[in-house]
């Protein structure tokens, strides 16, 4: 038997001429003497016999990168046959490749065999070990073993587990720069730079193990901008720059001598304040550069002149009233001067100026610019400006339901019965009724994809809710879920504030059947799809379920996106994350799919989906013309550490409100006020870097870190910052507690590329800090509603319209006709393949449409088809009259 098991073991490698040599190695039998004495015999007889194979080369450990195949080489002497064995199990024979050579120094045999191993292999190895090979030599005398060579797969995450944070240090201080790299394999190595150029180590910089870089005497040629830089045989990796500032504070050097007596019994000393001088930043030297004293030892005590100068009583007497003279025109011309000013200042005022220039009381050597008034934002805390509040405009907020009417009352008026006449004024009358429920105060000038998605409001003239949350969002409540139990009736569920929703249509469960569904917004390692493509995400990714969610007919999901659809320099992607954490493209938007249906908006984009899931919107550039929305933010809070102190945040975030959302909460939970309406901008693929900087700074009321007026963020961080909000600061201090007021400039440019200005003009005083009030709402808070409380149609009506326009008809009345006047006019074969085309069409308009609290789009339609209906039995009128006087002319 053990000879059988041998044998079928060697099977596989029968190809070769020695498979009977091997077999009988491998049972431990001796050579036959024939055997010996033939062909191959004689070649034992020239100094191979009584010698076991020795390797020459072993296979060594090995990474592979990206998709790329690594290769496992084995070379021994003697050898008549070397296999692989990975993980235990033979490597076929046919996946093996061989040569054979003669030393000619010892006549000995000298095989070397390679074989490949792919990334496929590697990742479908699921055991407790790495993936591994070894080598297995033949002799005739017996076999050796290799070296185990483990086979991994290379990568380099994008993000730094710590990154190096800026810092000021005295002179001969020392400078801690910790840095911890991205998870890697292999382990990546460290470099640091200094202005982007690499750091030289000598013995006052040196670096840890753990990669932290120490200045232990810090000198001002120090100063800079440092950078750690990781990188493995995958990738490099940057950290965020620090800035480390190496200051110099102010002393006094030794006084001068005194000077001569003067004409005023005084004499003067001085000294300077360059022992050493104050640099980078360094703190003042304190006390007096200039003293005066008395130089006549108390002798001058008339009018201060000595005693020999002293003069006529009467010419005194004539100085004083000239001296007297002299003050009172001065108190009179300061009196007029100021009354002059209150006159200025309550002229301005009725002209729109808020803003005195303190210029015109110190002689004007501060230039402070006049600001005229403008509308004041509710977002701004700390604007002093008050508000306009005599325009009405209405904005959407998607996150927000509300109150329901009762829309069955809609089909009281038989609006669609008979449905022949398709009447649809009084559905337009009652769409018109249906938004006027609750309208609320929104700030003046919010653009409506802060909060996320939808409903229509007014800004009424009461504004004394307009700087102060009503309802603070509680600080368990968790940020990227949404869950609730839904049933027959359907319902739509929403992550509040980040552009989030899903549809579950009526009737999409079964009757009895509940289903407790939830949405999560999930938090990637990474802003690229894979390593080998091009690809960015440009939504966040949303899973919704559960995993066995049983559903009749699709959902409706909507995801708020960033980029610039308005031209064709994207291939834009929908795509579905497997269990392997792969993305599986699912369909492109631009392609027909009978599995998935995409509407792609200028912000969002609406998707009908059959199978629970990961789900998230990816984009490929097609060329440097494509963009992605960011939008600007700068922030502004006290420095807790220094009362004269105030810090500026710039944010860069791509345009979605999750996005955004995110930056708002952290804000909120260090206090911080925005100071400038978020802008949009956008940012190019053409590789070029962004530079945030700080303009216009009164440099007479205030100052600034040095090297921090100008920070660049390189055009991958940007472009591929989906779950990372960038954020710059501009630390400033005033000179003096009297100033309240701030006013610069934030440009925020690609370049080559766009700019955006952010105006800054606050209020800098510790009583006026508050919170930003733009997180939450009193009615943002619901993230469900079930039933007919989330539909816009009402359910009799929308029955009655699937029931018209499922089924083709002479009449041309058609779900294809429906289609095309709700615009929903591309891939209509996935529309083909429903049971009933019509409910899934409306469903579609419903997520469309669900921040708007009208039916107007959906009456208008109908009216239009109804017309087109009309003119049509008119012509089949028409042609029925030709077509009886033609029977009757031949009767």
């Amino acid at each position: 038997m053990g000879r059988e098991k041998s044998r079928a073991v060697m099977g596989q490698f029968s190809g070769g001429c020695y498979w009977s040599f091997a077999i009988l190695v491998l049972l431990g039998r001796q050579v036959p003497a024939t055997l010996a004495r033939g062909p191959r015999g004689e070649a034992l007889q020239h100094g191979q016999s009584g010698t076991l194979p020795q390797f020459l080369e072993e296979p060594v450990d090995a990474y592979i990168v990206k998709n790329n195949p690594i290769k496992l080489r084995c070379q021994a002497r003697p050898a008549l046959q070397i296999f692989f064995k990975c993980n235990g199990d033979w490597v076929h024979q046919s996946q093996h490749s061989s040569q054979e050579h003669t030393d000619a120094g010892t006549g000995l045999k000298i095989r070397e065999v390679m074989i490949n191993v792919s990334r496929q292999q590697v990742e479908d190895f699921h055991g407790p070990e790495d993936y591994w090979c070894l080598c297995v030599a033949w002799s005739h005398l017996g076999t050796s073993k290799s070296r185990k060579a483990t086979v991994r797969i290379a990568y380099l995450r994008k993000n730094f587990e710590q990154d190096p944070q800026g810092t000021e240090v005295p002179l001969n201080g020392m400078i801690v720069l910790h840095c911890r790299p991205p998870e890697g394999v292999p382990v990546a190595e460290v470099e640091w730079l200094k202005n982007d150029e690499p750091l030289s180590l000598d013995g006052v910089i040196v670096t840890r193990g753990d990669h932290s870089l120490i200045i232990s005497e810090a000198r001002l040629s120090d100063s800079g901008n440092y950078t750690c830089v990781s990188s493995n045989i995958v990738a490099k990796r940057r950290s965020a720059t620090a800035a480390v500032v190496v200051y110099v504070d102010g002393s006094w050097g030794e006084w001068s001598v005194w000077s001569a007596c003067s004409s005023d019994c005084e004499r003067q000393r001085s000294r300077e304040c360059t022992a050493p001088e104050p640099k980078h930043g360094g703190r003042l030297c304190d006390g007096v550069a200039l003293a005066t004293d008395n130089c006549t030892g108390g002798l001058c005590t008339q009018n201060r002149k000595l005693l020999h100068d002293a003069k006529p009583q009467g010419v005194e007497n004539s100085s004083d009233v000239a001296l007297y003279s002299g003050l009172a025109a001065g108190v009179v011309t300061v009196v007029l001067l100021i009354i002059a000013v209150t006159l200025y200042r309550r002229s301005q005022s009725e002209y729109g100026v808020d803003v005195i220039d303190s210029s015109a009381l110190t002689g004007g050597f501060q230039s402070f610019s006049f600001k005229t008034s403008r509308q004041a934002n509710p977002l701004l805390i700390n604007s002093s400006l008050q508000p306009d509040l005599t325009v009405s405009r209405t904005y959407t907020s998607p996150m927000c339901f509300q109150d329901s009417i009762d829309k069955e009352l809609m089909a009281e008026r038989s609006l669609l019965d008979p449905l022949p006449d398709l009447k649809v004024k009084g559905l337009a009358e009652r769409a018109e009724y249906h938004v006027m429920s609750h309208p609320q105060t929104f700030p003046r000038g919010l653009a409506p994809d802060y909060r996320g998605v939808s409903v229509g409001t007014t800004l009424g003239r009461k504004s004394k809710n307009l700087f102060t949350p009503q309802v603070s969002l509680p600080p368990s409540r968790p940020l990227h879920r949404a869950t609730a139990v839904f049933g027959h009736a359907g319902g739509r569920l929403v992550v509040p504030n980040t552009g989030i929703s899903l549809l579950v249509p009526h009737g999409g469960i079964a009757e009895d059947t509940t289903w407790e569904m939830y949405m999560i917004i999930n938090q990637q390692d990474s802003s690229t799809v894979s390593e080998d493509e091009p690809e960015i995400f440009l939504s966040p990714a949303v899973t919704y379920g559960p995993p066995g969610l049983d559903l009749s007919c699709p959902i409706a999901m909507t995801i708020a996106h960033c980029a610039e659809v308005a031209s064709d320099n994207w291939t834009i992607r929908l795509k579905r994350q497997m269990q392997d954490n792969k993305w599986e493209e699912v369909m492109s938007v631009d392609e027909e799919s009978t599995s998935c249906y995409c509407l792609l908006e200028a912000q969002r984009c609406h998707v009908l989906l059959e199978h629970p899931g990961s789900y998230a919107l990816v984009g490929e550039p097609l060329n440097q013309e494509a963009g992605k929305r960011l939008r600007l933010a700068v922030f502004g809070s006290t420095d807790p550490s220094n009362s004269l102190g105030f810090t500026l945040r710039v944010y860069c975030v791509d345009d979605t409100p999750h996005a955004f959302q995110e930056v708002a909460v952290g804000e909120r939970s260090r206090g911080g006020r925005l100071l400038e309406e978020p802008k949009m901008m956008l940012f190019r693929g053409n590789t070029f870097s962004l530079q945030v900087s700080i303009q216009d700074i009164p440099q007479l009321l205030w100052s600034i870190k040095p090297f921090t007026t100008c920070q660049e963020f390189s055009f991958f961080q940007v472009w591929a910052s989906n779950q990372h909000p960038l954020q710059c600061a501009f630390s400033l201090e005033r000179y003096s507690h009297s100033l309240s007021q701030l006013s610069c400039k934030i440009s925020v440019r690609q370049v080559k590329g766009e700019e955006q200005i952010l105006q800054v003009y606050t209020s800098v005083v510790e009583k006026e800090k508050g919170v930003v009030p733009f997180f939450t709402q009193s009615d943002c808070t619901i993230s469900s509603q079930t039933g007919s409380r989330a539909f816009k149609i009402p359910l009799s009506i929308r029955q009655r319209i699937s029931a018209t326009f499922d089924t083709a008809n002479a009449k041309g009345k058609d779900w294809q006709l429906l289609a095309q006047k709700l615009h929903i006019d591309r891939n209509l074969c996935y529309f083909a393949c429903q049971e009933s085309p019509s409910s899934i069409i409306l469903s579609l308009w419903e997520a469309q449409h669900q921040d708007l609290a009208d039916l107007d789009s959906l009456a208008s339609a109908l009216e239009e088809i109804s017309k087109i209906q009309s003119s049509r039995i008119a012509i089949l009128d028409c042609s029925r009259e030709e077509q009886d006087s033609e029977f009757t002319s031949l009767g």
